[in-house]
């Protein structure tokens, strides 16, 4: 009786294997990066609506931002599969890269997410928010992935403006232009982008090598790395204080930036004196500064949308 209930206790082939292909399809969309992307997008969308965003509209918004992030992470584990089985266990064991999803399937899945993303924000935000959301992916793919990612160890600089875009989709679901407070935010998650990859590829240099892809560690070194990423924490402090200095923000954002700021250039520093030194501790300060990056563009665009709450 007991070998029997326990039989009947096992999941069956099929559910498991059903399981197993809806978690690659998720695993295609990069969750983690959509959901900070789509976050940017919204709290964008809530500063150029003046604190109060049309439900509807910011609903269209979610939806659309995240199936056109999806979209574009789809293709690029297409297009990456062949670099991601030379970079680890991490990345080897992606849907595509390890050969659970094919390349076709996958395309065809991101084809479906773009077109979806398109037409929801078109119909419910307006073309030009819909459409920026699919000239970030695009950026993402074309620019990044095929044209600088393997060529170039200014990739993450130039490709960053992938990244950014969904703050200017998100500003234009609201208000249906840009304004100068979208191109601030813009310019603070490209600027942004540089010091939070390069923090990340210090802890992936070897893997990197391995696949040689071009990244800054690999091609300069751990030291140069290491003060551009200071030098990039800096630039990045000094702009995103000038949106709250000239008043296109208000006083709680300009607090919120300058105080996130001052983190941020303090761990890097402290990133670029334990690589001068030598030693492990490098890779310390690196994981702690990359962590701490995501942190801060979340903290940095909750700041904006609060802002706006209360102004």
């Amino acid at each position: 009786m007991s070998a029997v209930s326990g039989a009947r206790s096992l999941p069956r082939p099929g559910l498991a294997s059903a399981r197993q292909a809806c978690r690659d399809y998720v695993a295609l969309t990069k969750p983690r990066i959509m959901s900070l992307l789509v976050l940017t997008a919204v709290c964008a969308m809530i500063a150029a609506a003046g604190g109060k965003p049309a439900p509807l509209r910011l609903l269209a918004l979610v939806i659309g931002g995240a199936l056109a992030c999806g979209g574009a992470s789809a293709l690029n584990h297409v297009l990456d599969r062949d670099i991601d089985r030379l970079m680890g266990e991490r990345t080897a064991s992606r849907p595509v890269a390890a050969g659970r999803i094919a390349p076709a399937r996958a395309v065809a899945f991101a084809a479906i997410l773009t077109l979806l993303s398109f037409a929801i924000m078109a119909a419910f935000d307006n073309l030009l928010a819909a459409t920026l959301a699919i000239a970030g992916g695009a950026f993402y793919v074309i620019v990044y992935t095929l044209g600088l990612k393997r060529r170039t160890t200014q990739n993450i600089v130039i490709g960053g403006a992938a990244g950014a875009i969904p703050a200017l989709s998100g500003w234009a679901a609201a208000s249906g232009h840009l304004g100068a407070g979208a191109w601030y935010l813009f310019a603070a998650v490209l600027v942004w982008t540089p010091p939070h990859f390069w923090a990340l590829a210090l802890l992936l240099q070897r893997e990197y090598a391995a696949a040689r892809v071009p990244m800054l560690p690999v091609v300069r070194g751990a030291r140069t790395t290491a003060r551009q990423v200071l030098l990039y924490a800096l630039l990045l402090a000094a702009v995103t204080i000038v949106p709250g200095a000239t008043g296109t923000f208000g006083a709680f954002y300009l607090g919120s930036a300058v105080a996130l700021g001052t983190v941020f250039c303090g761990l890097a520093w402290k990133l670029w004196r334990s690589v001068a030194s030598g030693g492990e501790v490098g890779r310390e300060r690196a994981a702690v500064l990359f962590h701490f990056s995501l942190l801060y563009l979340a903290l940095l665009f909750a700041a904006v949308a609060v802002d706006a709450a209360i102004r």
